[in-house]
C-alpha cells in the first residue's frame, strides 16, 4: 500500500461528495467508522507502549490502598500480596498497562465515538448532548476519586476478617480486579443522576415525579450502594450513598425548573385554539 492509500486510510475521507442535505453513502459511512477506529486503536497502542515505562509508578498507585490497608492492620493480620504462576508478573505487567492505557487515551476514542455520531442530531440535540459529555467526564472522574479514597477502608474491613493464627495472602489478580471494579461502581454510580436529568428533558420523568418517588429513591440508592460496592463495610457503602443522594437531590431541582419553564411557554400558547389559523 502506498504512503497516499495509508494516509486515505487514516483520515477515511468519503469518495463521494457529501450532499446538500447532509447525507453520505453507507460505503463513505463505513469508511469513516474504520479510519477512526484505527486512530483509536493507534492511539491505545501507543498509549500501552508509554505505560510500559511508568510501569512502577502505576504499580505503586494501584498498591497504595491495599499498603495502607496493610499498615492500619499490622497488629492484628499478617497479609502479604503476591503474584501466581510463572506467568503472573507478565500477564501483570499488560494487563496494568492497558488499563492504564485504556483510560489514558479515553478522551481522544470518546472523541472519535462523538465526530461519528454527531452529524446524525439535531441541532438541539448536538447542544444538550455538548452539555451533558462535558458533564459526565468530571462526575465520572470524581467518583473514581471518591472509590479510590475509600479503597483502604474497604480492604482494612475485608482482611480484617482474617482469623488468628492465620496470614492473609492476596493474589494480586484478583486484587486488581476488585480494584478496577471498585472505581469503575463508583465512576459509573456518579452518572446515574445525569441520566435521570435527560430522562426530564426527554419528557419521560418529570420533577413532580421524582419528589413524590423521593422515599423509594432514597431507599433504592441504599440498596443498590450495598450491593454494588464489592466491599461489605457501611463506610464505603455511605460514601457511595451520600453523593449519591445528593447528586439526585440537585437533579430534582433541575427537573423543576425545566418543567416550570415547559409550564410557562405552554401557558404562552393557550390564548390560541387547535384548530385556530395562525396569524402567520
Amino acid at each position: 500500500m502506498s504512503i497516499a492509500g495509508v494516509v486515505d486510510l487514516f483520515r477515511g475521507r468519503p469518495h463521494n461528495p457529501i450532499g446538500a442535505d447532509g447525507r453520505m453513502a453507507l460505503a463513505d459511512h463505513l469508511r469513516e467508522l474504520r479510519a477512526r477506529i484505527i486512530r483509536s486503536v493507534a492511539v491505545l497502542v501507543i498509549a500501552f507502549i508509554v505505560a510500559l515505562f511508568f510501569y512502577d509508578q502505576l504499580l505503586e498507585l494501584v498498591m497504595r490502598p491495599y499498603n495502607h490497608a496493610q499498615e492500619s492492620l499490622h497488629d492484628k493480620v499478617d497479609t502479604t500480596a503476591y503474584i501466581k504462576g510463572a506467568t503472573g508478573p507478565l500477564l501483570l505487567q499488560m494487563k496494568l498497562c492497558g488499563v492504564a492505557a485504556v483510560v489514558v487515551s479515553a478522551p481522544y476514542w470518546l472523541l472519535q465515538i462523538w465526530g461519528f455520531v454527531m452529524p446524525g442530531l439535531h441541532p438541539h440535540e448536538k447542544r444538550w448532548t455538548r452539555v451533558f459529555a462535558s458533564i459526565a467526564g468530571p462526575l465520572f472522574l470524581a467518583g473514581v476519586a471518591v472509590g479510590y479514597y475509600v479503597l483502604p477502608k474497604g480492604l482494612d474491613v475485608l482482611i480484617g476478617f482474617t482469623p488468628a493464627k492465620l496470614q492473609s495472602l492476596v493474589e494480586f489478580g484478583e486484587y486488581f480486579s476488585f480494584f478496577t471494579r471498585m472505581l469503575l461502581v463508583f465512576g459509573i454510580a456518579f452518572q446515574i443522576p445525569l441520566f435521570v436529568i435527560l430522562l426530564n428533558l426527554a419528557g419521560v420523568l418529570s420533577g413532580k415525579q421524582l419528589g413524590r418517588y423521593r422515599p423509594w429513591i432514597i431507599l433504592g440508592t441504599m440498596v443498590f450502594a450495598a450491593v454494588a460496592t464489592p466491599s461489605t463495610d457501611p463506610f464505603s457503602m455511605l460514601m457511595l450513598a451520600v453523593p449519591m443522594l445528593v447528586l439526585f437531590a440537585i437533579a430534582e431541582v433541575i427537573a423543576r425548573l425545566v418543567d416550570r419553564s415547559r409550564g410557562r411557554r405552554a401557558e404562552s400558547t393557550e390564548q390560541w385554539s387547535d384548530d385556530q389559523v395562525s396569524p402567520l
